[in-house]
């Protein structure tokens, strides 16, 4: 039988050349499923791991060492630096004679945070870290406030580390000289593709670099302390120069100088940048996790605290000078120095007056320095995809942030990472005086709230009576470090907001904002989605069964494809049954409906009027009309499909379907079925699918059916 009924159009459409077969499966060219592309992926990234050897990639003490504290210990490298250039502001002798002090201010806190975080770890050994001590003692808020300020400074420590490593290079290869934003980017991308790799593999490729660092750093402190005792080390190279003081901070006195020490004192706890990375990484230590965790975090506070007030008190023996403006500050003879003096970093001087006959030591401490500052970066790449694990378990972000990826590792959170640092990088070109006043704000916001739910972590177990006499006397021992540790992590955070505000803390405290607006909005939208799709405890199954089923086939020409769904469409038993086509042009919709009869197909056909030669209106407007009608009907649509193999293919076929099937998606009552119909040209990619498939399953150990058994 065959019926025709009358749509009016309201659009003009291009015609197509038919009304059927959606989306084409093309492209045997295409990179993804190439065989190049599959080696490459396996080069870069290694062979696919086994969910069940997740505890091979557990971390004893000596590599999550320089995994998880590469940061902090890193930040030795400039924070002496910072000190230094922020009291070189009032000239002359004012470095030398209160950056000891400032030095040791920093270390009090030090020592304050780790004994803190060592407790931390013990207590929320899950690897939520600030953000869990946060959310269960200070709410939701506080948590996501913590998370925020956490992934903030995760995507600075990584764009800090980089550039600064690169600017250390510089001074030892002058090619590099203008080019550092493409060669900071570049090694981002290498650390990337190392992390991928999954943890235990980026920690032997790091181990050796932190540890030549740290044996250079505390070898150059002992010779120079041992030549000091002797009275043979030489001063340093710019101990010969004139200090000037800042325009505007001449004989600063009274509030002007507290705040400049101050400021100091904010600069300097950069080297507190990393601490909490340890507290968020319990999960990838070796058993016992929290003791070997809280092991690792007092050797890293140990060797931080070291180092940096050796550099400080070699820096002072030495006589440096270091000024943010050294051809204005710094005076030869009554003569300024001019635009041709370099200005080496404190480390850098230290080497070459401490090896003055040893040139070898200062190529060492200089290479390894740059290494360590890039390889500082890879703290972040282990923290940042944790959290944004456990934010996404939570849903506080997309839910592709809890998977792992092939080597075990959280991929999606390396990548995300790695392209926000990349565009820092690009917009600040790769310049450390400018990334730097947006740094340390997220630490000492995290450290802070932190402490203030340690805090109450305490009460609540004093409060509940838990444990015994020797228990309840080491959590009252533990809330007075922890009362400690807020009090000098908020006085630190406020210090620092004042002095860095208007140079650039506040893009960081913007940046934090939107990050928590976007996960409160994230978090509501998957809450929404889970009240709207919860099954109410009365609804049944046979309570949504339809009262009929219509099912209709798209049909523009009387071939393979088309009999081929009607048949499906006939196997599925529906209600009602009919084909429908769009009479574009009159003589064809003609031609269709007398090849229909002459064949004696045992469907109705229904041919819709187009005179607008519109394809898609007629067909929604045809099914909503069924819909209207029968409410309580099930609309089933079968859309014939061409398989393609050639990606160009595609272009020649099935536009007009995929139309149609995008519209349909969004008609309550109405399901889609796409009926496959492969063409020659699919065989090839078919077998290159199915080579790849088992390229795959090689790379993962499992054996094909035919091969043996699948374990």
């Amino acid at each position: 039988m065959i019926t025709k009924c009358t749509v009016r159009t309201l659009h003009r459409a291009r015609p197509p050349s038919s009304a059927a077969p959606p989306v084409a499966l093309a492209g045997n060219t295409v990179g993804v499923v190439s065989d190049l592309g599959r080696a490459l992926k396996r080069v870069v990234v290694g062979p696919a791991m086994r969910s069940d050897k997740l505890g091979e990639t557990l971390l004893p003490k000596r590599l999550a060492l320089p995994i998880f504290a590469s940061d902090a210990l890193s930040s030795v490298a400039y924070a002496p630096d910072e000190i230094f250039l922020t009291l070189a502001l009032a000239g002359g002798a004012f470095a030398t004679t209160h950056s000891w002090q400032i030095g040791l201010g920093v270390v009090f806190v030090m020592v304050v945070v780790v004994m803190s975080y060592r407790q931390n770890v013990h207590a929320y050994p899950s690897g939520g870290g600030d953000y869990e001590v946060a959310n269960e003692n200070l709410g939701p808020w506080a948590g996501l406030g913590v998370a925020s300020a956490l992934l903030v400074d995760y995507v600075l420590t990584v764009a800090v580390s980089i550039s600064s490593g690169v600017q250390n290079a510089t001074a030892a290869i002058p090619a590099l000289d203008g080019h550092e934003m493409p060669v900071a980017v570049a090694l981002i991308v290498l650390l990337t593709a190392m992390n991928l790799r999954g943890v235990r593999e980026s920690g032997k490729a790091f181990a050796i670099p932190v540890y030549a660092f740290m044996l250079s750093i505390i070898g150059m402190a002992v010779w120079g302390m041992v030549r000091s005792a002797s009275g043979s080390l030489p001063q340093a190279e710019s101990a010969r120069f004139e200090l000037l003081p800042e325009h505007g901070y001449e004989g600063l006195t009274g509030i002007a100088l507290v705040f400049l020490l101050l400021r100091a004192f904010s600069s300097g706890c950069a080297a507190l940048t990393g601490v909490e990375a340890i507290s968020n990484g319990v999960p990838a230590f070796e058993k016992p996790k929290s003791r070997n965790a809280a092991t690792t975090l007092l050797l890293m506070g140990a060797l931080s605290v070291t180092m940096l007030m050796s550099i400080v008190y070699l820096a002072i023996q030495t006589g440096v000078k270091y000024a943010e403006n050294p051809q204005e500050q710094l005076l030869l003879d009554g003569r300024h120095v001019g635009p041709g003096y370099v200005q080496h970093t404190i480390i850098g001087q230290l080497s070459l007056a401490v090896f003055d006959n040893f040139p070898l030591g200062v190529v060492v401490v200089s290479a390894v320095t740059g290494l360590i500052l890039v390889l500082a970066a890879n703290t972040a790449f282990n923290g940042f995809p944790v959290l944004g694990s456990i934010l996404a378990k939570d849903g506080y972000l997309p839910r592709q942030l809890h998977n792992r990826g092939d080597r075990l590792a959280y991929s999606n959170g390396i990548m995300i990472l790695a392209a926000a640092a990349i565009v820092l990088v690009i917009i600040f070109d790769a310049e450390v005086t400018k990334l730097i006043q947006l740094y340390i704000v997220g630490v000492f916001v995290s450290f802070t709230l932190s402490q203030v739910g340690m805090i109450r972590h305490w009460n609540r177990l004093l409060r509940d009576g838990d444990g015994d006499a020797r228990q309840r006397r080491q959590h009252r021992t533990s809330r007075v470090v922890n009362y400690v540790g807020a009090f000098m992590s908020g006085s630190v955070l406020m210090v620092v907001l004042v002095t860095k505000f208007a140079a650039g803390a506040k893009y960081a405290i913007l940046a934090m904002l939107v990050l928590f607006v976007m996960m409160k909005a994230i978090r509501r939208h998957y809450s929404h989605v889970s009240h709207e799709l919860a099954v109410p405890e009365d609804d049944t199954l046979e309570g949504r069964l339809p009262s009929r089923v219509h099912a209709v086939v798209l049909v523009s020409k009387v071939h393979k494809p088309t009999l081929r769904a009607l048949a499906y469409a006939r196997a599925s038993r529906p209600s009602t049954l009919e084909a429908i086509t769009v009479a574009v042009d009159p003589e064809e919709g003609e031609r269709l409906q007398e090849e229909w009869l002459r064949r004696g197909i045992p469907v109705p056909l229904k041919v819709l009027d187009s005179p607008y030669r519109e394809i898609t209106r007629p067909v929604l407007g045809y099914i909503a009309s069924i819909r209207r009608t029968s409410p309580r009907d099930l609309v089933m649509v079968f859309v014939p499909e061409y398989v393609l193999g050639r990606w160009w293919e595609s272009i020649l076929h099935n536009q007009s379907a995929f139309r149609i099937k995008s519209r349909l998606l969004f008609m309550p009552g109405v399901m889609m079925t796409s009926v496959p119909y492969q063409l020659r040209s699919s065989d090839d990619l078919r077998d290159e699918l199915d080579a790849a498939t088992a390229a795959q399953d090689r790379g993962r150990g499992l054996v094909h059916a035919e091969e043996g058994p699948t374990p």
